[in-house]
């Protein structure tokens, strides 16, 4: 018997060593069959932040470098926004000095953030326009402690959010519009890589030590291949070697074709939205204002996403087996707009309710039905959530696709008190007699069926 225990003890270990021991290598077969870290799939809901310079002018979008001095020809609104607002010459590095974020306080930002009901943030650490929240060694003069704040946004925003147990990440973008360097590469048809050595490489490098991000949302890939982002051996040593190789995840944006296809978890397209249960893990990234990531002084009500949209959006993304980034521009002095604001908290307020339904859980065998209103399901084992986005005409509800047994039980979640229920027919289906619906400030509500098959 003492012979036997040893064995497998020593069998035990081994595993132990051979797993330790056992190295991604720099291609995509090798990156790919990286196991997803469990926390991210239970999160479910993260929130997404786009600050930054462009935060200033605060107009069309996150783009409006590009757009007015980029693209050709220019954006004639950003061309007319400049003409009537700022001084002929006005060059867009000045508007990084009037990047005070004077009223950032990373302590409400967390505490919105908690409330919300997310379970990790993304924060903007650098965009397309190459400025860096932090004090990046590879961007002088060109980031928030340099110039602007005077102050590293990034660190001190993952100190207060880390305190309130949430997972921290960060957006980086991998090209930048107007580098001198990346400039060079793309008219040499990206055969050089001046700027991924000298820039892009270093500064990732550090970003990931110095403040070991458990999401790294890449984006900006789309003008060059992975080979000349040096993604793969960058991504092998970020899983084999980082101080956040056992936690971190990544999306899918690594180079041009890699979306859908290569990396963690999958974005495919900003807003992705695919209709039908995915294998692969995905993530849905969107922004309550409709129009822009970034903050817009001249954003409408009639442009934002309404708190129902936003939880159906939500509930639909977890049925088919992603999660939700939701997005939130703050001013270029630090404030998150009030209305943002009270659509993360009345996030947060259905979840208290409802986030049995979401947090950990799986996709069922059967994602959603339409019989009388829209119902989406989701599981943990033998315990289906049948969630209903609209309010049913009666209060006979009836639902096609679970089977139910003698030990089925029904609960409404916030009302511990059973339901009667009573089955459609011997093969499936359940009538259940829904009491009268409390108010919710997403309009939908959760029936909790135990012992479903």
């Amino acid at each position: 018997n003492q012979l036997t225990q040893l064995r497998s003890v020593l069998l035990f270990a081994a595993a132990c060593v051979c797993h330790t021991a056992a190295r991604y290598t720099p291609d995509w077969t090798s990156l790919d069959a990286r196991p997803l870290p469990s926390w991210y799939d239970e999160a479910k809901l993260g929130i997404f932040i786009h600050w930054g310079v462009f935060s200033v002018p605060g107009f069309g979008s996150e783009w409006f470098w590009w757009h007015w001095q980029g693209e050709q020809p220019p954006d004639r609104a950003c061309v007319d926004y400049m003409s009537k607002n700022y001084p002929p010459g006005f060059s867009y590095p000045e508007f990084a000095p009037h990047f005070h974020a004077q009223f950032f306080d990373p302590e409400e930002w967390a505490d919105i953030f908690k409330a919300s009901g997310a379970k990790y943030v993304v924060l903007t650490a650098k965009h397309h326009e190459g400025f860096t929240n932090w004090e990046s060694p590879n961007s002088w003069n060109w980031n928030s402690v340099d110039t602007g704040p005077h102050r590293d946004l990034v660190g001190d925003l993952g100190e207060a959010v880390r305190s309130r147990s949430l997972h921290y990440g960060l957006y980086n973008s991998l090209y930048e519009w107007f580098h001198p360097l990346y400039l060079f590469d793309k008219k040499n048809g990206f055969k050089t890589q001046k700027y991924v050595m000298q820039k892009l490489l270093p500064e990732l490098y550090n970003m990931i030590v110095r403040y070991k991000p458990e999401v790294l949302w890449s984006d900006g890939d789309w003008e060059a291949p992975d080979t000349y982002w040096n993604s793969t051996e960058f991504l092998a040593w970020l899983y084999n070697d980082s101080p956040v190789k056992d936690t971190v995840v990544t999306n899918d944006r690594w180079g041009a074709g890699c979306g859908c296809k290569h990396g963690g978890y999958y974005n495919c397209d900003d807003k992705y939205t695919p209709g039908h249960l995915v294998k692969h893990k995905w993530e849905k990234c969107t922004s309550v204002d409709t129009l822009s990531w970034g903050y817009r002084r001249n954003m409408k009500l009639s442009e934002m996403m309404p708190l129902p949209t936003i939880i159906v959006d939500l509930v639909q993304t977890v049925a088919l087996g992603g999660n939700y980034l939701l997005n939130v521009g703050p001013t270029p002095d630090g404030m998150i707009p009030t209305l943002f604001e009270e659509r993360l908290r009345g996030v947060g307020a259905w979840l208290d309710i409802n986030g049995e339904a979401i947090y950990a859980s799986k996709p069922w065998r059967v994602q959603a039905e339409n019989s009388t209103i829209p119902v989406w399901y989701t599981s943990k084992g033998t315990t289906v959530y049948a969630i209903m986005t609209a309010k049913p005409p009666n209060p006979k509800l009836k639902l096609l696709k679970p089977k139910t047994s003698a030990a089925t039980k029904v609960t409404l979640l916030g009302n511990p008190k059973p339901l009667s229920w009573s089955p459609v027919q011997p093969s499936g289906g359940i009538v259940v007699q829904l009491p009268e619906l409390p108010y919710t400030p997403g309009q939908a509500w959760t029936l909790k069926l135990e012992n479903i098959q």
